[in-house]
């Protein structure tokens, strides 16, 4: 079975906003997609990043390394559309305490760092 792609569809927003919306496979082979995108959007001057994740059907530590290079790269970032086995991923690694991740039942955002 072939590897599902990853989408980005990129939204530019008001006063340095952009939204990422991905869908397909978060991984080895496509999280150097998801690094280039957050870079591109930097140098463009955008400095909050939303990444709606809810067509995300897989992300391995790959795709957490990338979620945390848009990171630290003095970006800031929120992570929407977070499913049970990402947020349980990002719960088990502590990644969840470090990341902005907004709930999906009640719409509060849960952040650190």
């Amino acid at each position: 079975m072939a590897a599902q792609l990853l989408t980005i569809e990129v939204t530019r927003l008001e006063a340095g906003r952009a939204r990422l919306r991905l869908a397909g496979e978060l991984d080895f082979d496509t999280a150097p997609e998801l690094v280039a995108a957050a870079a591109e959007l930097r140098q463009d001057g955008y400095r909050e990043l939303l990444f709606e994740l809810s067509g995300v059907s897989l992300c391995d530590s790959s795709g957490l390394s990338a979620l945390l290079t848009a990171r630290h790269t003095g970006t800031a970032i929120r992570l929407s559309g977070v499913g049970p086995q990402l947020r349980q991923l990002l719960d088990r690694t502590g990644l969840a305490e470090l990341l902005t991740v907004e709930r999906a039942t009640d719409g509060d955002v849960r952040r650190a760092g």
